[in-house]
């Protein structure tokens, strides 16, 4: 196999797994901060249990994020030398700030878990806050580079060195904004969904005490609340983006709708697949419209096709299904929260057991639009790595023994998996919330 392909391969699976504990990272520790307040404000231990129990599996989450995404750096060297050679010389800022907002986030964590008994609410407040705060800083700054990779800024390439850097002019690039928000919403999203299906799970089991299904019930409110909020942000800023694709990357927006041909009122396509020889999507289902106004705010926007580009530089067509299985994720998890919470608040009843049993999907499902968003917007801007300045193929290493590497990690990343799996299980079973719960009633 093609080295380039192999050191796609191979980097594309370690983000593919560490984006899983990066993602849950962002998102528990927001569950954590408003837990505690919920626990400050209502009186009631169970939320405080809630953040105590959060903070442990967030604890074994770090365990495997630390460790993967430090692998992922060394692979950006190892694998993309050409690339790094650029990023050192113009947009090294965010990685160096980035190891401060880590610094942040462990040592506030340290304390929050080790002297949490002795800190007073509003104290244990600010720690959990400052452990968010440093997380979210984490994700925007190693975003930033992405973004920069979209829209590169800050610097000219001149007979292939790079001159003229600008190091505040690559790290606000045109898509850093909009880049940063929906990366942060999206991962504030899938952690309350990930909450939300293990206590709708919960609540569908026989076996629990009324005082548990109370627990696991506050738990499950306090997710959709959560879910419902980020899930919407990330669809409104999903309107910035496509502007900004629009006025920055009009093939990437092309490709994403399958659309061929420059046209104003264009529609939007649901479902379908690209066809080349029809010059269109096939069976899919057209919003009228729909796409000028989300690009440009006006339903007579004209957007540019495929068409207006050499072919050599269109991505693989298939970025129209990604970009589907996105958006149709995000819908439906905004459709779910609000339900949810429109039967618990508004008419004032239970969820039925067959939305509890849908809700159970929720966490997998928010996973899964993280990793095909991300596919998404790194395969759209092929065959280029940097877009416009550098081929994908020209940064790769010319190494031919990557093929035994890819086979070595992805064992590792199936063991970490499962070992994760394996200590959430057995450290939770040891611990059942029941025991908790009539701990604190004894109190």
């Amino acid at each position: 196999m093609d080295s380039v392909v192999l050191a796609r391969a191979l980097f594309g699976s370690s983000m593919a797994f560490h984006i899983i504990f990066a993602t849950l990272g962002v998102g528990v520790p927001l569950m954590i901060v408003f837990a505690e307040v919920m626990a400050g404000v209502t009186k009631n231990p169970d939320y405080s249990i809630m953040a105590k129990r959060w903070t442990k599996a967030q604890a074994i989450l770090l365990g495997v994020a630390i460790p993967s995404g430090t692998i992922v750096g060394v692979m950006l060297s190892l694998l993309w030398p050409g690339f790094m050679e650029i990023v050192g010389q113009v947009i090294a800022v965010p990685f160096q700030v980035e190891i401060w907002a880590f610094f942040l986030e462990a040592l506030f964590m340290s304390i929050y878990i080790y002297a949490a008994d002795r800190l007073s609410r509003k104290l244990r407040i600010f720690s959990v806050i400052m452990v968010s705060l440093g997380s979210a800083a984490s994700a925007v700054l190693i975003t930033n580079v992405h973004a920069w990779m979209n829209t590169p800024r800050g610097f000219n390439m001149v007979n292939g060195k790079v001159t003229d850097v600008n190091q505040w002019a690559a790290v606000f690039n045109p898509s850093f904004a909009v880049t940063a928000i929906h990366v942060v919403a999206s991962a504030f999203m899938t952690g309350a969904f990930c909450i939300g299906s293990i206590a709708a799970y919960k609540l569908l089991k026989k076996d629990k005490t009324e005082r548990e299904r109370a627990y696991h019930r506050r738990s499950l409110q306090l997710a959709l609340a959560v879910g419902f909020v980020c899930s919407m942000a990330t669809a409104v800023n999903g309107h910035y983006t496509a502007q900004m694709l629009h006025n920055y990357l009009p093939l990437k927006l092309a490709a994403a709708e399958g659309l061929f041909e420059t046209t104003d009122y264009a529609p939007l396509e649901i479902f379908g697949r690209t066809s080349v020889e029809e010059q269109r999507v096939v069976n899919g289902i057209k919003v009228p419209w729909a796409l000028s106004f989300l690009a440009t705010d006006r339903f007579d926007g004209v957007v540019k096709g495929l068409n207006d580009f050499p072919r050599e530089l269109w991505p693989p067509l298939y970025v129209h299904t990604l970009f589907n299985v996105m958006v149709i994720i995000g819908t439906v998890l905004i459709g779910l929260s609000f339900l949810g919470l429109f039967i618990l608040y508004i008419r004032r009843r239970p969820l039925p057991k067959w939305l509890l049993a849908v809700l159970v999907i929720g966490g997998p499902l928010s996973i899964i639009g993280i990793e095909t968003g991300w596919v998404f917007s790194c395969t759209g801007r092929q065959p280029y790595v940097i877009s416009g300045i550098q081929f994908t193929a020209d940064a790769a290493t010319r190494s031919k023994d990557i093929g035994v590497l890819f086979a070595l990690f992805i064992g590792l990343y199936v063991l970490l998996m499962f070992l994760t799996i394996f200590v959430m299980r057995f450290y939770f079973k040891r611990r059942p919330v029941a025991r908790e719960l009539t701990a604190t009633e004894g109190a």
